[in-house]
């Protein structure tokens, strides 16, 4: 959480009386100061602040690192400068991580920068452009192999998917999962190795890098993601399945063996994944929603892969019932509770299983910042339906309830009309809509802005709002939607079709994009879009550049 002037002042002032330790580094910032430069000292202090048993380390720009004296810093001064950084250092590391924080502070002397960075999480050590640093004095130098192994051994009595597995060979490993692993690391690490380079290295060299095995040995990690279905009784007496279960008028159910890679995809295609209409206020034109969000539902069930607790010999259950899915993962909430996590702010410090966390964000699975409960809301958000609910009642698991259905139509209207509604407000507003207690001071801040109604403890949320606000001219046709809206758009239609060129792309989308555009404008914002997805490897050209032919990349094809 962000600090207030007065705090960062204090902050600042201790820093400098204690001076520079192993978890601190003051740098005059001058404007030059290269990214690669600042990602060693990242890895440097990250990894001093987790053998120093602290939970974060300081580099400060703006201070004299001879006198102790503040003379201020012009570093990356323009606006959304600082917040870019953050996603350049999270494309460095391994494994992906960035600062908890960057603080600016205006003193008489001059602007600091305060960049808080979170210990390396235990049993795994940050490496930078696949280097790892520390500190020796003042100076940077690689992380000597005593100290590595020192994080890296923080789990190993602990840490039960990082065990070697006896008598498992690379031949008990699944191929098609294998080359989907391959996919995904080539991917994740694009900007560092060619494809072509990831796809040609010995398997062995690429199960190590990919963090699947030690020494080319296989461990338990490793089986649950890409072993083969046969090869799961070696990891008996632990069961290692995914259940989908049907709950309702009709019941089934489906167990799901490893590769886990893979076998997350088939349970996803299990869940009756029907369109819903929402239909604002006022208005005739509905707006359709799919009723589960691909991304959501696989985030929430990696989440339960990567934190289930193993050892107690128990599945990773998904429940599906008429209006929601509930995932149920065996194991307390690991790190602190799943409400520091909704900002997106927070950086896990430890995880049950770090080498199977580790090997699953190496394959694109899931991150190790702490974003993806985040992401799951912030994404339900934009679908107009119910925020998910963590339920830790029980000792000893997680419930995760994901809803695929309106609660409160005046909630969901709202939700389409007020775009501009922070993540706080609609975890209040959700709040009131399920009639849970909601905080005195959001109370307060709701009903000033006419969001809810009524009195404690029957709040409800304003339907005169959503009403009014829906009459605003022409807003439904005028509101754009976001890049993925018109990217699954197109995904699917050349996942039916084969190819489009520019033409039938036009065809497809242009009347689709705000109202408020122009032609030019709309011509270009597709242009624009063609050009990421190419870039994400998502899409490619089969055509010329005056004559486009665009087909769907290899990666990208599923079956009808």
């Amino acid at each position: 959480m962000a600090m207030d002037e007065q705090a960062l002042k204090a902050q600042l002032d201790g820093l400098i009386e204690r001076w520079e330790g192993e978890i601190v580094e003051f740098k005059r910032g001058v404007t030059g100061f290269s990214t690669s430069d600042l990602g060693k000292y990242f890895s440097a202090l990250a990894n001093a602040a987790n053998l120093n048993d602290s939970d974060n380390a300081w580099l400060i720009f703006g201070v004299d690192d001879k006198t102790r004296a503040v003379i201020g810093t012009q570093y990356r001064q323009g606006a959304g400068e600082l917040d870019k950084l953050k996603m350049q250092i999270a494309d460095g590391t391994e494994p992906s991580i960035t600062f908890r924080a960057i603080h600016e502070l205006e003193m008489p002397e001059g602007r600091v920068v305060l960049f808080e960075i979170p210990a390396a999480p235990m049993g795994m050590p940050i490496a930078w452009q696949g280097h790892y640093y520390a500190r020796a004095g003042e100076s940077l130098t690689n992380l000597g192999l005593d100290k590595l192994d020192t994080i890296r051994r923080q789990t190993d009595t602990t840490d039960w998917t990082a065990q070697l597995v006896p008598n498992a060979t690379l031949d008990h490993l699944d191929t098609a999962a294998v080359d989907k692993a391959r996919e995904s690391f080539a991917k994740k690490y694009a900007n560092r190795f060619e494809h072509d380079e990831v796809m040609g290295w010995p398997l062995a060299t690429f199960l190590d890098r990919a963090k699947l095995t030690v020494d080319g040995k296989i461990t338990r990690a490793a089986l649950l993601l890409v072993g083969k279905e046969e090869a799961a009784p070696l990891l008996t007496p632990h069961p290692a399945q995914l259940t989908w279960k049907l709950e309702g008028p009709e019941r089934a159910y489906e167990h799901f063996s490893p590769p886990f890679l893979l076998t997350t995809t088939q349970l996803y295609q299990r869940i009756r994944n029907i369109q819903l209409r929402l239909l604002p206020q006022d208005e005739l034109l509905p707006i359709e929603v799919s009723k589960y969000d691909q991304k959501i539902v696989l985030e929430a069930l990696h989440n339960c892969i990567a934190h289930q607790d193993y050892t107690r010999n128990a599945r990773v259950v998904v429940v599906e019932r008429a209006d929601r899915l509930v995932f149920e993962n065996e194991g307390s909430f690991f790190d602190g509770q799943p409400s520091d996590y909704l900002e997106g702010h927070r950086v896990p410090r430890r995880y049950r299983n770090p080498f199977l966390t580790q090997a699953m964000a190496e394959l694109n699975m899931i991150d190790t910042m702490g974003y993806g409960i985040h992401d799951m809301y912030a994404r339900q958000v934009k679908r107009y339906l119910p925020l998910p609910d963590y339920d830790l009642s029980e000792l000893g698991a997680v419930r995760l309830q994901l809803y695929g259905s309106v609660v409160d139509a005046a909630y969901s209207r709202l939700l389409i009309q007020k775009t501009d509604l922070s993540l706080v407000d609609v975890l209040a507003l959700d709040r009131v809509q399920k009639k849970l207690p909601v905080a005195d001071d959001a109370v307060t801040r709701l009903k000033r802005a006419g969001l809810i109604e009524g009195r404690k403890p029957n709040f409800y949320v304003s339907a005169q709002v959503a009403g009014a606000t829906s009459k605003k001219a022409g807003y439904i046709k005028t509101r754009a939607q976001d890049d993925e809206f018109y990217a699954k758009l197109l995904t699917d239609y050349l996942q039916k079709f084969g190819q489009a060129n520019r033409a039938d792309i036009n065809e497809l989308l242009m009347d689709k994009l705000s109202d408020g555009l122009s032609d030019k404008q709309k011509y270009n914002k597709v242009s624009s879009l063609l050009t990421k997805l190419r870039r994400r490897g998502v899409i490619v050209n089969r055509g010329s550049d005056t004559a486009p032919c665009w087909h769907l990349a290899e990666s990208f094809q599923r079956d009808a």
